[in-house]
């Protein structure tokens, strides 16, 4: 039954108040005696603390720890005990729970002993239980902990077999020199990266087994420390060599003083490479490629730092092995539009990004325009217009040159077709088109070719394909059954760029050729007959053996039933002199540049569709 009167207090209120002033001993406040015992004998290390911050008293678990008499402690401040104002952020803790504005604080110490002797604390402030007033500190000895972790984590960061920094250490140290507080350190703001490999390591694996392997791997770092620690001698501190991998190996200079610095790191590191090895009675030899990087860590990450130095360690090996490069952002600026185009050449196809242009083939000796070149061009949405050098290896290294050939097959002899039909005065001009070898053997050339001329009408005398001198001698087997097939046809084929390859006119004989077209290289040597002294004094002069040589060929070609273009013709003394020792058709800026089809039925529609010097330039 309840009811409103008060009635007796709580148990525990009557102990509490039973408590007078003769059991308190420990001035100038105390505990229970049941908590003074266990406060005096616990093993942990342990401290009253008023409210002011100050010891009021300290067991002799504390002051064995911290080497002192804990008697003497009493009035400290707890805080210059356990060293809690070395920081901005604990002391405010430390302070917060002083006024009971947090309920507790832990934090980890590093103490020094009165003998000097340091070790690791795990520090604990909270207030004491119950109604009791004061704050219990306690104080534990983590030590053996922290080395315990120190060596997991040693372990964990470093690598085995060479006893570097792994890639995980690495990328942490990577991280913080690049972090944005560490660039105002005073230091050059900026890091260099020498990121090598070495040369044919995977043979001594596969050889001489993953063992010796192991041994080469630790005696090239111990060579690529050394080398760190003869360029910290000069330099304010010893690059960081870490093992990233396999056979990889990184040198990491935080503040570098340029190029310079890190091109003399490279030199040391591959001439500490140089002298063989010698393992377990056996003499090795090797070499490493470095990718060399150095910047200002303001803007820089590490994964784009990296990136950089992969790209270089690949020119590394490009250009010849056991050599370093320096990272070029020119260079690494036409790679990765390389890459951008790569990756929407296909897609382009489809979106109607490509177009041809024609440049005339044109008759030496009347200047009549016998045929047109197809010429492709790339409407690039972001590069704008790209001629066919820059992407045409492309399309042959991933395939899409087989999609994109057809469709220039057909695009070029459907508009060939259209002039024929639109001036039929006119004797028809052939069009001629380029060919990769990847087009015969990824594709049914002759089927393309064979439907292309059905569907648009073109006859096959007015086809021709052109194949490099390399691509057409040193091909067997199937190229040359498509090419006599196509032949069989009636499609006239072309060797293009002649006199740069085998220049074997003995073989030509025995393959499908009717037209040979001179490189350029051979027509540039025909630039005059002589100096002009209207000319400038260093003109460049005619070539007699390039003459000598055109000449030859075009007698040999003759007498083997083909007939002879020139590429490249730019002046009028080329083309008289071409001319004269006999050359069919002439190509060049002299008749006409790369045009639009409208041009060429323009050309075609002039009287006597012939081209003067010049008169076909745009």
């Amino acid at each position: 039954m309840s009811g409103t009167s008060e009635g007796p207090a709580p148990a525990a209120d009557l102990d509490r108040s039973a408590v007078t002033d003769s059991d308190i001993d420990l001035a100038p406040r105390t505990e229970p005696p049941t908590y003074r015992s266990v406060f005096t004998a616990a093993p942990l290390a342990m401290a009253v603390v008023d409210s002011e911050g100050l010891v009021v008293s300290a067991n002799d678990t504390l002051g064995t720890l911290l080497g002192t008499d804990p008697g003497a402690l009493a009035g400290c401040p707890a805080a210059d005990l356990v060293d809690l104002a070395s920081d901005a952020g604990t002391w405010h803790a430390y302070r917060e729970v002083l006024r009971g504005h947090r309920p507790r604080l832990r934090c980890t110490r590093r103490l020094k002993r009165a003998d000097g002797q340091s070790l690791w604390t795990q520090v604990t402030l909270a207030p004491l239980a119950g109604d009791t007033p004061g704050l219990l500190l306690s104080v534990a000895d983590i030590s053996a902990r922290r080395e315990l972790q120190a060596r997991l984590r040693h372990l964990q960061m470093h690598d085995p077999v060479t006893r570097l920094p792994n890639r995980a250490l690495f990328f942490e140290r990577l991280t913080a020199a690049l972090e944005p507080e560490s660039h105002g350190r005073g230091g050059t703001g900026r890091i260099g990266l020498c990121y090598l490999d070495l040369d044919g390591f995977k043979a001594v694996n596969d050889t001489l087994g993953h063992s010796v392997g192991d041994r080469l791997l630790a005696a090239v770092a111990e060579r690529l420390t050394r080398c760190a620690e003869e360029a910290g001698h000069t330099r304010a501190g010893a690059p960081l060599v870490a093992r990233l991998g396999g056979d990889e190996f990184a040198l990491m200079v935080e503040d570098s003083t340029g190029t310079d610095q890190l091109a003399e790191l490279a030199e040391s590191v591959l001439a500490a490479l140089q002298a063989p090895f010698e393992l377990s009675g056996r003499r090795l030899s090797v070499t490493a490629s470095v990718g060399v990087v150095e910047r200002h860590t303001a803007g820089t990450t590490p994964t784009a730092l990296m990136q950089a130095a992969d790209t270089t360690l690949y020119w590394a090996k490009a250009d010849g092995r056991a050599r370093w490069t320096l990272f070029d952002p020119e260079r690494n600026a036409h790679r990765m539009t390389r890459q951008a185009l790569a990756s929407t050449l296909r897609p382009a196809i489809d979106r109607g990004e490509f177009a041809l242009e024609y440049q005339p083939l044109v008759g030496m000796e009347d200047g009549r325009v016998r045929g047109v070149e197809a010429l492709i061009r790339w409407n690039h949405p972001q590069f704008g217009v790209l001629a066919p050098n820059r992407f045409i290896a492309l399309a042959e290294e991933d395939g899409s040159i087989v999609p994109l050939g057809r469709w220039i097959l057909r695009t070029a002899c459907r508009q060939a077709r259209r002039w024929q039909l639109d001036h039929p005065e006119e004797p028809p001009i052939f069009v001629s088109v380029n060919v990769a070898v990847r087009q015969v053997w990824d594709s049914d050339l002759v089927a393309d070719v064979a439907q292309t001329l059905a569907e648009t009408g073109l006859a096959p005398h007015l086809l021709q394909l052109e194949l490099t001198e390399s691509a057409v001698m040193g091909s067997a087997g199937r190229p040359i059954q498509a090419l006599k097939a196509l032949s069989d046809m009636g499609v006239h084929i072309a060797i293009d760029d002649f006199g740069t390859g085998y220049s074997n006119l003995a073989y030509l004989s025995r393959l499908p050729v009717s037209v040979l077209k001179l490189d350029g290289a051979f027509v540039r040597g025909f630039q005059y007959e002589g100096r002009d002294t209207e000319r400038d004094a260093a003109a460049d002069v005619a070539n007699p053996a390039d003459e000598v040589i055109v000449e030859a060929m075009v007698q040999l070609a003759h007498r083997l039933g083909l007939t002879v273009t020139a590429e490249c013709v730019e002046t009028s003394d080329q083309a008289t002199r071409l001319r004269r020792i006999g050359c069919d058709t002439g190509q060049g800026w002299l008749y006409s540049r790369p045009v639009s089809p409208d041009r060429i039925s323009e050309l075609l529609g002039s009287p006597g569709a012939g081209i003067q010097a010049g008169v076909g330039n745009p």
